[in-house]
Order: structure tokens, then sequence, then C-alpha cells
């Protein structure tokens, strides 16, 4: 049985409709402005190589920045615009650190990684040695963007009950990153034995869990988010980081799932890939997409969070792949236990991906992006 009663669905809807009203009212806008601030800071980068990489994953993945600003409307109005500051800065170094390790892994990729987490440390922030064993740098863009971050959780009301455990979600989500980047070179070994002194605890098979690292950005969004209530204790922050991890062992699950039948024609990894076969595929992600969604429903602000991992999995299963022949018994499994809340969830991302598709070009629509949303 889907894990949302009729109550409950009403309460989603209601959240969905909310959080609609005070994004576009007191949100986006701000938004905006911070991804057009960061677009200058990128375009003043001196090297070009660098400045490519960050112009490129400003323009191709903005919209991670501005659906995971979604969970801003869950602060108060005045401390809106702080969320939505340290939000965009973190997204934007996610994604800027992302193209950045490719860039200079094997070696400096972890060493850049490394800043993610530090961000969100209790002592003053300083980054100038992430450079340090690099032949060039970003002329100082990596760390405006940590400094922002870290400057803008400070200023919140509870940043110091979120800051642990957004600084373990953080930690998690470099390292996974950094493993996950540094496959072709080393193995899966790595990721595994890094995975697996961690998924016990969490009731997860190893890639599950690297699933989730390698998305914890979310956790990270949510835990600011969650800084901006003043009552916010280390313990709601703690059931926070637990339940987004479910949230983003979905998403990075679903993601793989979709890319599925591209991934094994390319050779590329496959978090999906090791289910055993699509049985235990079916199994295990509509399991996770379960435990997301009953975990979600036990936090403060229940409905907006319900509503976060119904996106989540709305955003992959309204693609394209997710009615492949590999992948429709997994999308079936996992749309079961969304029941009737997702049914509008859907709707929307089907009307985007159709008017998106209509602007895009063949090469652009051969890929679905990862996503980070609501």
């Amino acid at each position: 049985m889907p894990p949302t009663r009729p109550d409950t669905t009403l309460a989603v809807y209601r959240a969905l409709a909310l959080a609609n009203v005070h994004y576009w009212t007191t949100v986006h806008r701000r938004v905006r402005a911070e991804l057009r601030h960061w677009e200058r800071q990128a375009a003043a980068i001196p090297d070009p190589s660098w400045r490519a990489i960050a112009l490129d994953k400003l323009e191709s993945e903005h919209f991670n920045a501005q659906v995971a600003a979604t969970l801003a409307t869950l602060a108060p109005h005045h401390l809106r615009p702080t969320v939505v500051r340290a939000i965009v800065a973190a997204e934007v170094l996610y994604d800027y650190l992302d193209g950045a390790s490719e860039e200079t892994a094997p070696h400096g990729g972890a060493k850049l990684y490394d800043v993610f987490a530090t961000a969100l440390g209790h002592e003053r922030f300083e980054t100038a040695h992430y450079y340090a064993d690099l032949t060039t740098d970003d002329g100082g863009y990596m760390q405006r963007l940590a400094l922002t971050w870290h400057n803008a959780l400070d200023q919140l009301p509870a940043a110091v009950h979120v800051r642990t455990a957004a600084w373990r979600a953080a930690d998690r989500c470099a390292t996974a990153q950094t493993l996950t980047h540094r496959l072709h070179a080393d193995g899966i070994e790595s990721l595994r034995r890094w995975s697996e002194t961690h998924a016990p605890r969490h009731h997860l098979a190893w890639w599950e869990y690297a699933a989730g690292g390698a998305a914890s950005i979310l956790s990270v969004h949510a835990l600011i988010a969650a800084a901006a209530y003043a009552g916010t204790t280390d313990a709601d922050a703690d059931a926070i980081d637990d339940a987004y991890l479910l949230a983003c062992a979905l998403s990075t699950l679903l993601d793989s799932l979709v890319d599925h039948e591209r991934d094994a024609a390319e050779g590329a990894h496959s978090f999906v890939a090791y289910y055993a076969d699509e049985r235990q595929q079916a199994d295990g992600v509509s399991t996770v997409a379960h435990r997301a969604i009953t975990a979600a429903a036990r936090l403060r602000d229940a409905p907006h969070h319900v509503m976060t991992v119904v996106g989540v999995a709305g955003y992959y299963l309204s693609a394209d792949g997710a009615t492949a022949p590999a992948a429709r018994r997994t999308s079936a499994a996992v749309r079961s236990q969304l029941g009737p809340v997702a049914k509008p969830i859907l709707s929307i991302f089907a009307a985007w991906r159709a008017a998106k598709t209509a602007h895009e070009t063949p090469a652009t629509q051969a890929h679905t992006p990862s996503f980070r949303p609501l």
C-alpha cells in the first residue's frame, strides 16, 4: 500500500500549492539574481578552461539551483533571501566541482572536493590551500562560492544545530563524488569499501548508500532551510539528513534507471546494474522510495518533504527512459509507492518535458540530466 493516506495526500496538495505561491512571489527573483551574480563572477575567471567549466555548468545546470531553492519557501519570509543565497552558492559550488574535478582528476579532484565539507566547519574558513597542487586556479571563484555559503548559513538562527549534520551530508557527498569520478582509474573497490562501512547503519545495499552519497547536496539544502527555523534541534537535523539520504539514493538510482540502456551501450557506470535482476531492482528501488516517503512524513513540515520525494521520483518517471523495456518493472513499482499525490507532479513534469523538448536539439535530448529537485 502507498504510505500516503488521503489526509496526507490533501496536505501534500496544499503544500505543493503553497510552495508554488511562495516560490514565485518571494524566491524566484532572488534565485535569478544570485545566478546572475555568479555568472558575472564566472565570466571574470582569468583562466579560459576554468572559465568555460564555470559558465557551462551555470548554463546547463542552473535548473538545479532554481528547484533546490523551493526549500527556501519553508523559511520565515524575512530569512528567505539568506536561505536562497546559501542554497544557490552551495549548488553552484557542487555543480562547478563536478566539472572542475573531471578537469583535474585523478589527483586534484579529491583535493578540490575537500572544500565542499570544509565550508561547513565551525572554524574560520580558508580555501587557499585547495589550489596548492593545481597548475592553475580560477581567480578565487571557488573560494567566493564557499565563503558565501559558509557566511550565509552562519546568519541563520539554528545554524549551530544543523552544522554537524550538514557537514556529514557534505562530506558524504564529496567522498562519493570523488570516488565515482575516479572509477575509471581505480575501479569500483574503493567506492564499495567506503560504502560498505556506512550502508549497514542505514539498512541499504552498498550501491544504494553510494547513490545516496553522490546526491547528498539535496540533504544539505534541506538542512540549510531547517537552519532558518529557530526551533530546529540537533535531533531534527539528524532526522532530516537520514530522511534525505534515502531521497538522494532514490534520485541517483532513478537517474541510473532511465539512462541504463545508454550507459550499458557506452560502458558507463550504473548504480542499478548492481541488482541481480529486474525483479530485485524493482524491489530494491521501490523499497528505497517507500522508506524515503515514510521518513519524510515524520519530519516537521512533512507535506513539503513528502512533496520533495515525490518530485524526485516524478522527474525521472516522466522521462522517456522510464518506459524502456528494462525500466518498466521498476518504474511501475516505484510509482505504486507514490500514491495519488504523484499524479499532479507527474503531469507537471510531463508538460515541462514536452515544452523543453520542443526547444531542444536532438543532441541535447539524448541524456536526462541529474537533478536534485524541489
